[in-house]
């Protein structure tokens, strides 16, 4: 299989390193000093996986690359807007895409049925631009278990975990699927293809929901934040309300919120990815992974306090942010 990584950042890249390391046909779509990096000295990683470096085609033109049989689409959901209009030259008739980003997808209501068939919300996909670059069909489902950083342009840091789930929108089980998880075990990534895949993303999500924005307000890591009891009682709420949602949904997350918060605590004194991008200066992934939670709670008719009054005020810190790190 032919695969195309767009926006090989720290997970895109590290995905495509683990894939070229086995031998896939692997090119890499990224920008910047650390595409430079990459296209000079390959893509190395570290970590508990051990040191290694490979040397797949690194550009930042997708026509260059042409059409292939996959494309990891590994951006962060916000600039989704900004990428689903140059995935073309890179599909052909059969091209599946995999959606790879954090919170509510785009997709998520599409291929869902019921009422809710295509329901766009205008926090993941403003205006429709999205869902009119992308075939539905083309769709798989994605969500990701795996913490890295960049540690310097073309530098690849392994912090944890190395899990995918994978899905059809529709639940069924397909062939593309089942090669596309023979793939990503063949290369060392623990991967299932899940029936629902939905469930798996609220189970993620009411975790992220709290944990990210809270970090972000506060500068403080997993540990910390689980280790504080009004912090612990706090993300309850949140991760009750966003349970609230995700019932009204028909979705049935199965994990409870100890059980939830244990899991981050496990991970020990970690930054979530929303505070790197803060401490960054880049762009907070928020809408996706908290306004997607509070306006399905408005279109639903379900008070989610805390969640909303969490979503305003870290929406303030990255619009000043913003402003601090690109002031007019």
């Amino acid at each position: 299989m032919k695969f195309a990584v767009m926006g090989a950042g720290a997970i895109g890249a590290f995905f495509g390193a683990l894939m070229a390391k086995a031998g896939e046909d692997v090119s890499l779509i990224a920008r910047g000093p650390h595409l430079r990096a990459m296209q000079q000295h390959g893509i190395r990683v570290r970590g508990s996986l051990g040191e290694f470096a490979v040397f797949p085609p690194a550009t930042d033109d997708p026509a260059s690359i042409g059409a292939v049989d996959v494309v990891l689409l590994t951006v962060k959901a916000h600039s989704l807007t900004d990428v689903a209009p140059k995935l073309g030259p890179l599909t052909g008739p059969d091209t599946a895409v995999v959606c790879m980003q954090n919170g509510i997808p785009w997709w998520y209501f599409f291929r869902h049925g019921g009422p809710w068939e295509g329901t766009r919300l205008e926090t993941v996909d403003p205006g429709g631009t999205i869902s009119t670059h992308i075939d539905i069909d083309r769709v798989i489902g994605c969500v990701m278990y795996c913490s890295t950083i960049i540690s310097e342009p073309g530098v690849i840091e392994y912090l944890e975990n190395t899990r995918l789930s994978i899905g059809e929108l529709d639940g069924g089980h397909s062939p593309r699927c089942e090669a596309l998880a023979a793939v990503f075990k063949n290369a060392g990534i623990k991967c299932s293809v899940r029936s629902d895949i939905r469930q798996d993303l609220w189970v993620k999500l009411m975790g992220n929901v709290a944990f990210n924005p809270i970090s972000a307000l506060t500068g403080a890591t997993l540990e910390e934040m689980t280790e504080c009891n009004e912090i612990r009682t706090l993300a309850g709420h949140i991760m009750s309300e966003a349970g609230d949602v995700a019932a009204a949904l028909g979705i049935k997350p199965g994990i409870t919120i100890e059980q939830r918060i244990a899991a981050a605590a496990r991970v020990g004194p970690h930054k979530t990815s929303m505070l790197q991008d803060l401490e960054a200066g880049r762009p907070l992934e928020l809408d996706p992974l908290v306004g997607a939670v509070v306006e399905l709670g408005e279109r639903l008719s379900i008070p989610v306090p805390h969640t909303s009054t969490l979503y305003a005020c870290t929406k303030l810190l990255g619009a000043r942010r913003s402003e601090e790190s690109h002031p007019r």
